[in-house]
């Protein structure tokens, strides 16, 4: 699961989106390996002597509690990752963090593995800032994450990042997962935020709004498109997404005006109107409840 979980978010980034592609090689000190299952997997791609320096090195978790680092093939792992690593992204899942942390990858750094290997992170490299209970950590372009499945939530993460919210929320549909995050992690942006849940209807209207936050958006159009009625759809979401309709337009509409403002030279007037707001005034009431400041201080000068 370590292995495959995140390959596979990656393979189905591929099929939603052609911006970015996601290559997979498959590498080793040993030309195949026998995972926990029992499954032989091979022909693994022997080390390499370069990586590009935008490539992802994605290290699974191992077998067994114990681990010995002077095994030849590890070792030649440690070593390997000592020498080639430079400013690749590194993202270690599970267990993979401590092979990550004795070629001294994870130094200084804040990091986490699954619960039951946290004390033998900490032994490898005191230096090592260790955040318990948490899904994933990402410090820099060092990631790691907790055990098995939480590979995945970090592989979405990753996805939503290097290619756009929308195709991590479209990957983890494919897959049927949540788009999870730990109480301690930043707060989602709002093109992901209110997507942790599973329910067909609420996701085909968040979609058809987040293509075009700024449309003029009537809930009985909405529910037109989504073949319900306008009362069966207030309650499908606040029940599934624990938002009102509006109320999750009405984010967007905020986030797509702070990104206006922060990445062009438009006028509040314009970028008010750019964002969906019927008037400049309205843009600022609904403004000041959530951001502290003006939004004069979001504008690019």
């Amino acid at each position: 699961m370590d292995l495959a979980g995140p390959a596979d978010a990656f393979l189905f980034a591929n099929r939603h989106q052609k911006n970015i592609h996601f290559e997979l090689r498959f590498i080793g000190a040993t030309s195949q390996i026998n995972c926990s299952i029992g499954l032989q997997l091979g022909p693994l791609q022997a080390l390499p002597d370069k990586l590009e320096d935008d490539a992802m090195l994605v290290i699974p978790g191992m077998v067994g509690m114990q681990f010995d680092y002077q095994e030849p093939n590890i070792a030649a792992s440690i070593s390997w990752m000592r020498t080639y690593i430079k400013q690749q992204r590194v993202v270690c899942i599970c267990a993979g963090a401590l092979p990550a942390a004795q070629a001294g990858l994870l130094k200084g750094r804040q990091a986490t593995t699954h619960h039951a290997h946290c004390q033998d992170l900490a032994t490898i490299d005191s230096s090592i800032q260790i955040e318990e209970n948490r899904i994933f950590v990402q410090d820099g372009n060092v990631f790691t994450s907790a055990g098995v499945t939480a590979g995945i939530d970090l592989a979405l993460h990753l996805i939503s990042d290097l290619v756009s919210p929308q195709t991590a929320i479209a990957v983890a549909r494919a897959m049927v997962v949540y788009l999870r995050r730990s109480g301690n992690d930043p707060q989602l942006s709002p093109w992901l935020k209110y997507r942790n849940h599973l329910h067909p209807v609420v996701h085909r209207v968040q979609d058809i709004i987040l293509k075009n936050p700024a449309h003029p958006w009537n809930l009985d159009d909405l529910a037109a498109q989504a073949y319900t009625s306008t009362r069966h759809l207030t309650r499908l979401f606040k029940l599934h997404a624990d938002v009102s309709v509006q109320d999750y337009l009405t984010s967007l509409r905020l986030s797509l005006a702070d990104q206006m403002l922060s990445q062009t030279t438009w006028s509040i007037e314009r970028v008010a109107e750019a964002a969906g707001f019927g008037s400049v005034r309205q843009f600022r009431r609904v403004w000041q409840h959530t951001y502290q400041s003006p939004p004069s201080h979001h504008q690019r000068h």
